[in-house]
């Protein structure tokens, strides 16, 4: 069988793939599968409002909806109020638009099978869900058949499993599938193969479906516009090239107008939605650029850098510099350029929860051609062998860490070094690993220094407040004895076991170390909540704390910090101190 190993891949990938969407679908669980929340409710709501409720604008069917399904996420940002009451929608339509045949289908399974037809029942969810898989797989067949343009089998079968398989696409194609990103990425590898089949052979219908590709893409996000310089820069990668394509675009002039044509009808229905909505064809989000200060930590920050917990990704950087001989040389280099540094200079450099950079993996279709041309050069080479095992495990690594991720563990905002070093591929952290999420501060070896329990309390103390307090738990003097004073490195471990009630979700144990009369205060803390811990279950938590100078006297207070109502038990509360 001809290209028999790139098919094989692909196999592989859909069934990965299928097995993540099963498992995130809640049909072996007590939870019900939601996919339209948070940021992905934004894209969505336009189908509730124009085929069931007929209002976009006053929302007035929504509260209910949200009271009964819990989408917003506690706060409605999905919508910005204009005036008079009204809102109009924060996110674009262009999702909304792809979305329509998968909500159509709900629907009616919904009508059909006796539930509730109100666009957030079962039948919707899974449709979504689902429908998004099925577009994803498409788009995979197709960049197949466009990678084996230009390159081999082998190279095509590896491209494919490491862009699928070691980077973030699977979370946003199997699992978070109703943001946007799993529907625009087969917009990417239609334009791609769209380009390719224009240059080869030009015709009416393909240049209008380029040109509505385009138009449909600005109206999911708006950045994805930049997708232009696909077929524009397509085949200059030479003089000689370029004239033969400025030539050629000379000679089918009408093809281009008529692109214009349909990229302008693509964008079309937003423009309608904002003159329904406000008055206007042109409505302000409220997004912003700074272009001049890019933030690079969304590449290399320890927060969600993309080559970081992606660090495949660094080869789709290197396989730039191997395109010389490809006619996307220049469209794929500017393109890939442009879009990384749009992502990089968004003002909120976070872009929500996400695992990664979560905002390059749309785009993957055309970082798939330069992650190609490396593998393709890679191929010729000696250590051809150690770049494949490191693919492997970088594939390894980035499915284990996706489950930690839907864990929650490895924590969709707030990751940092220390945190990233004691969850790497642990498949069960401990309390005091999970601690360093919130302190950044972790006695690496407690062997190598001299132990003393400094304070314990065994007797339940039941805890109880109303509002922002501390919650004492124990109190201890530390004097310069302990450990010695002359103990050149000092530490603290601090170990309890607490049962909460209410306020599990926004209580967090906390030290107060006081030294020097007073003058210094040094806080730590750590979330009652985490993954390894329950609600209304007795659960231990572990933190240490660096003394600064070992030699001073010093005051500790441990406390449980509550934001609102909390009620618990501290079973145990445990002090130890370590020095060398």
């Amino acid at each position: 069988m001809k290209n028999v190993y790139s098919l094989i891949a692909c196999c592989i990938i859909s069934i990965v793939l299928l097995q993540y969407r099963l498992s995130y679908s809640g049909l072996e669980s007590k939870y019900d599968l939601k996919v339209t929340t948070w940021d992905a409710l934004g894209y969505y709501m336009y189908l509730p409002g124009i085929f069931i409720y007929h209002d976009v604008t006053s929302l007035k069917w929504f509260p209910e909806m949200d009271k009964k399904y819990s989408l917003s996420g506690g706060k409605f940002y999905q919508a910005n109020i204009y005036k008079d009451n009204k809102f109009v929608f924060k996110y674009l339509g262009g999702v909304a638009i792809l979305e329509t045949p998968l909500f159509l289908i709900g629907h009616g399974i919904a009508k059909t099978f006796h539930y509730e037809a109100d666009g957030f029942s079962a039948p919707y969810q899974y449709a979504i869900a689902f429908g998004v898989l099925l577009y994803g797989l498409l788009a995979l067949f197709l960049l197949r058949t466009i990678l084996l343009r230009y390159f081999s089998d082998h190279t095509t079968a590896i491209t494919l499993l490491l862009l699928m398989l070691a980077t973030n696409i699977i979370q946003y194609v199997a699992i978070d599938s109703a943001q946007s990103h799993g529907f625009i990425f087969p917009l990417y590898a239609l334009i791609v193969y769209l380009t390719i089949r224009w240059h080869e052979k030009p015709g009416v219908l393909l240049a209008s479906v380029i040109g509505y590709t385009i138009g449909l893409a600005a109206i999911c996000r708006p950045t994805e516009a930049i997708m232009i310089c696909i077929p524009l820069l397509w085949g200059t990668e030479t003089k000689e090239s370029a004239k033969k394509k400025w030539e050629l675009v000379k000679m089918h002039k009408n093809h281009i107008y008529l692109a214009l044509v349909l990229l302008f009808l693509g964008v079309l229905p937003q423009l309608i939605y904002w003159q329904i909505a406000t008055g206007f064809f042109i409505y302000d989000v409220g997004s912003k650029w700074v272009f001049l200060n890019p933030f690079f930590r969304v590449l290399v920050g320890w927060e969600k850098g993309w080559f970081i917990y992606t660090p495949v990704t660094v080869f789709f950087i290197a396989g730039l510099f191997y395109l010389n001989s490809y006619p996307f040389k220049k469209s794929v280099l500017w393109f890939c350029l442009l879009n990384i540094y749009i992502v990089i200079s968004w003002f909120d450099w976070r872009y929500g929860g996400s695992y990664s950079t979560r905002a390059l993996s749309q785009s993957y279709p055309v970082f798939a051609l330069p992650l190609a041309a490396y593998i393709e050069k890679i191929s010729q080479k000696k250590w051809r062998f150690i770049f494949l095992a490191l693919g492997l495990y970088l594939t390894g690594v980035n499915l284990f860490q996706l489950v930690q991720y839907n864990k929650r563990i490895l924590h969709y905002d707030q990751m940092n070094r220390t945190y990233y070093g004691r969850i790497y591929l642990n498949p069960d952290p401990t309390p005091l690993d999970l601690s360093t999420l919130d302190t950044n501060e972790y006695l690496g070896n407690e062997n190598r220094y001299k132990k003393e329990l400094v304070a314990s309390a065994d007797t339940a103390l039941r805890l109880q407040a109303n509002g922002n307090k501390m919650l004492l738990l124990l109190a201890t003097r530390l004097s310069p004895k302990t450990g010695g004073s002359s103990a050149s490195d000092a530490w603290i471990k601090i170990e309890a076991e607490i049962k909460v009630s209410k306020g599990f979700w926004d209580s967090f144990l906390t030290s107060e170390l006081q030294t020097k009369g007073f003058a210094k205060r040094k806080r730590n803390c750590v979330r009652l909540f985490s993954e390894i811990s329950k609600e209304g279950e007795r659960n231990t938590y572990a933190f240490y704390i660096h003394l600064p100078n070992p030699a001073d006297t010093s005051n500790l207070g441990i406390y449980v910090q509550s934001g609102g109502e909390f009620e618990g038990v501290a079973e145990k509360v445990k002090v130890t101190f370590f020095s060398l």
